[in-house]
């Protein structure tokens, strides 16, 4: 087991973050198991002197990332966040996106290549320290989401540009309904680069740490010797043409019985907060012509805003009724999708009335962002 870069998190939180060193490669292994491998704050920093150090480092070419368990990461620690903020105010709330953000921009930016091995839950936070990297492998058992609107977020770490690039509206859907997808939908619409069955995973990681060159071309041809291409499940919304999505909800709006309409869309958007649904579609529709730093600094303005709670408490009751409570009884003020008016909305999107806040500051970069590629 290697050591963290200097400077990295020493203590009782020290073990959150793990690195293996092989060769040119080196390993990060997100460990808090039992919380699913959730983000917390020192993890993030850990993460981002991993970054920073090494791709300066002329002995390391490679960068692979998992997670210790049955997920490769659900997402940031929001209990853990939601008390720091209630404890210290917040402007701790703050920090904690901005880091995070920062992060998912190296890691966007990178010149050396990262393969994520995406197997198990990867959702909101795991969602910006994979998917903005160079190589994402799904597999058989991978569940993917970004469920911030039913928190009273919004799709983040830089979701506004990874999903506003997937085919047609598809990024649309993903982000409102907080729809799950399977390794084979992640790939096919191009969140995902492989598939591979998660009994492979081990062969392709021994093979991963024998490459000698940050070639992302010699990287891909490694992975491809594992990967296959996957099949979609018959019920996936992948599958459903223009003219049946069209149809289902035609006939939902006529009171006869759609399953995947019922099931998927409408109690799912009922579910969620009526704000969030506002901010995070303009979100994605802003995304479509930004850069990744342009996304995350946007991000960023948000993401103050809600912990702030100057307009809206919504984050907090539905981190409440979700995560910490378990009532599953948000009550979201306003209620109502026609009570959140689009003043409203524009107040996310402005710079925060304080003095000592700053616009999220990224240093200057070659890169704009990963492509997303579609299979469809």
């Amino acid at each position: 087991m290697a050591s963290l870069p200097p400077g990295s998190t020493a203590g009782a939180d020290s073990d959150q973050l793990l690195v293996e060193a092989s060769g040119y490669t080196r390993i990060l292994i997100l460990n808090r198991p039992k919380q699913l491998n959730a983000l917390s704050s020192s993890m993030i920093k850990a993460l981002l002197r991993c970054f920073t150090t090494y791709e300066k480092d002329d002995g390391v070419k490679l960068l692979i990332m998992k997670g210790k368990g049955r997920a490769f990461c659900s997402g940031g620690d929001v209990t853990a966040c939601i008390q720091s903020i209630h404890n210290e105010g917040w402007k701790w709330g703050a920090d904690f996106f901005r880091n995070q953000y920062l992060l998912d921009y190296i890691i966007a930016t990178c010149t050396k290549p990262q393969v994520s091995l995406l197997t198990g839950i990867v959702m909101g936070g795991g969602a910006g320290v994979s998917l903005h990297g160079s190589f994402r492998v799904a597999t058989d058992k991978t569940i993917f989401a970004m469920p911030e609107t039913a928190l009273g977020l919004f799709p983040d770490v830089g979701a506004s540009y990874f999903l506003s690039r997937l085919p047609g509206f598809y990024g649309e859907y993903v982000a409102l309904v907080g729809a799950r997808l399977d390794g084979a939908e992640m790939v096919m619409c191009g969140l995902a680069t492989h598939f591979l069955q998660s009994n492979k995973l081990l062969l392709l990681e021994e093979s991963l740490k024998k490459v000698d060159t940050s070639n992302t071309l010699a990287v891909c041809r490694i992975i491809d010797q594992f990967a296959e291409q996957p099949s979609l499940k018959e019920n996936s919304s992948l599958n459903r043409t223009v003219e049946e999505i069209i149809s289902a909800l035609e006939q939902r709006a006529s009171n006869l019985s759609d399953e995947w309409v019922a099931a998927t869309i409408i109690q799912s958007l009922k579910k969620a907060s009526p704000t969030s649904l506002k901010i995070s579609l303009r979100s994605i529709r802003e995304g479509r012509t930004q850069t990744i730093g342009e996304c995350l600094r946007r991000e960023y303005r948000m993401a103050c805003h809600i912990v702030r709670g100057d307009f809206s408490r919504d984050f907090f009751e539905g981190s409440r009724a979700i995560l910490i409570d378990k009532d599953q009884n948000p009550m979201w003020m306003p209620p109502r999708l026609e009570q959140v008016h689009d003043e409203a909305v524009e107040q996310y999107f402005s710079k925060i009335d304080d003095p000592q806040w700053e616009d999220l500051n990224l240093p200057t970069r070659h890169s704009h962002g990963r492509i997303i590629e579609s299979k469809l």
